[in-house]
C-alpha cells in the first residue's frame, strides 16, 4: 500500500518533518516535528508546528500518533505542544532510556527527572506495529547513530531519521554517546534488504552541489550510489571512513539545548522558584 507523505521542511535546522496518511481514511501521523528555537534569545516559538496543525485541520486528519526516529541533537521536537493540540501520544524507542541515563549525567538532571521513557506514551520496539487506518506500519530498530534510534515502514515507505542521508550525502555521524560506526552498518544494511521500489525519507537533508533541497529516494537508489554504503562497500571500509569523517566533525549548533528538551519529549526543563526554565551549558565537557 502506499501512503500520503506531506514533508514540511525547515530551513533552519534542516529537518524534514514529515506527515503520514492513509489515503482511504483521515488517519495520520506526525515524525520528526520541529520546535523553533532561537539560540542568540533563547526563545522557542511553534510556527512551524502550527503550520502542521493548520495542514491537518484543513485536510480533515485524525493525528494519533506523534512519532520521533530519535533524541535529535539538531533541533528542539515540537511533540508535546502537539500532543496537547491534536490530542495524540507520543511514541519513541524503548531503547531512549539509554539515551536519557547518559544525559542525565551531562546535565545534573535532578530527580524529576527519571530515566525510564516515562515522558512519552508509547514505548516502541522492533517489530511492533502501528495503526494507520487501512494500514498497518511497523517499527525497525535501527541504533547507530544513538542508542535508540528506530525507522517506521508504513506501506512503501520507510522512514530512517539520520539513520541515512540521500545516496549523495551518505549516512549518519556515529560519534555522539552510545554511537557505532558497526552498529550503524548492520542498521543500514536491514533498511536496504526492503523491496527495492520502497520510498526512503530522510529527516534532513544539508543540500548537495548542484542540487535543491531534497529527501525522497528509494532503496534501489540508496544500493546503487549512496557514496558511503552502497553495494560492495565492506562493513571494514564503512567503520573507516565513518569514523575517519567522525573524528573532523563539529559539535551540532543545537545540540546542548535540544537535547535537553528532546529527552523530555519536547518539554522545557521545570522552572525554578522564579517562574524560568533554564536550560544548562556544561562547560569545557563536549
Amino acid at each position: 500500500m502506499t501512503p500520503t507523505v506531506k514533508a514540511f521542511f525547515d530551513p533552519e535546522t534542516f529537518t524534514v518533518t514529515y506527515l503520514v496518511s492513509d489515503p482511504e481514511t483521515s488517519a495520520a501521523v506526525i515524525i520528526d516535528p520541529v520546535l523553533d528555537y532561537d539560540a542568540k534569545s533563547g526563545r522557542s516559538h511553534t510556527g512551524s508546528a502550527d503550520v502542521l496543525i493548520d495542514y491537518v485541520e484543513k485536510h480533515g486528519l485524525s493525528v494519533d500518533l506523534i512519532l520521533e526516529t530519535h533524541i535529535h541533537a539538531d533541533h528542539l521536537s515540537a511533540a508535546t505542544y502537539l500532543r496537547d493540540k491534536l490530542t495524540a501520544k507520543i511514541g519513541v524507542s524503548d531503547q531512549v532510556y539509554k539515551v536519557q541515563e547518559t544525559f542525565k549525567k551531562l546535565f545534573n538532571a535532578g530527580d524529576d527527572f527519571q530515566p525510564d521513557g516515562s515522558q512519552f506514551d508509547v514505548l516502541l520496539a522492533d517489530g511492533d506495529s502501528i495503526a494507520l487506518g487501512t494500514m498497518e506500519g511497523r517499527v525497525m530498530y535501527t541504533p547507530g547513530h544513538t542508542q535508540a534510534c528506530i525507522s517506521f515502514v508504513f506501506g512503501d515507505a520507510v522512514f530512517v531519521g539520520d539513520t541515512l542521508f540521500m545516496p549523495d550525502y551518505g549516512s549518519a555521524r556515529c560519534d555522539f554517546p552510545g554511537g557505532d560506526a558497526a552498529t550503524l552498518y548492520a542498521s543500514i544494511r536491514r533498511i536496504l534488504e526492503l523491496p527495492a521500489q520502497t520510498r526512503v525519507f530522510t529527516c534532513h537533508d544539508y543540500g548537495a552541489e548542484g542540487r535543491d533541497f531534497a529527501w525522497a529516494s528509494s532503496v534501489a537508489e540508496q544500493r546503487q550510489s549512496n557514496i558511503h554504503i552502497h553495494e560492495g562497500i565492506s562493513l571494514e571500509d564503512f567503520v573507516a571512513m565513518r569514523e575517519g569523517r567522525d573524528a573532523d566533525l563539529a559539535v551540532p549548533v543545537l545540540l546542548l539545548p535540544s537535547v535537553q528538551v528532546n529527552i523530555r519529549a519536547g518539554n522545557m526543563p521545570a522552572p525554578e522558584d522564579n517562574g524560568i526554565s533554564y536550560l544548562k551549558i556544561p562547560l569545557n565537557t563536549i
